[in-house]
């Protein structure tokens, strides 16, 4: 809500820039996307490496 109420400032105030950055929040949002993909990869295979260390000593630990 309230990046809504700046995004209402700024056109008021400048709205040259407000459309501006209406138009082309879009097209940088989809540039960014497959580094956020990549990320999200990345993580995964992290929490993979993580879980496979950790798996002999979940296995020495036995049943509780």
């Amino acid at each position: 809500m309230l990046t809504f109420i700046l995004w209402l400032l700024l056109l008021v105030f400048c709205w040259p820039l407000a459309l501006l950055a209406l138009i082309l929040y879009p097209l940088i949002w989809l540039i960014l996307l497959p580094f956020r993909l990549v990320g999200i990869a990345v993580e995964g295979v992290f929490a993979f490496l993580h879980a496979l260390i950790m798996l002999p000593a979940r296995v020495l630990r036995g049943k509780p």
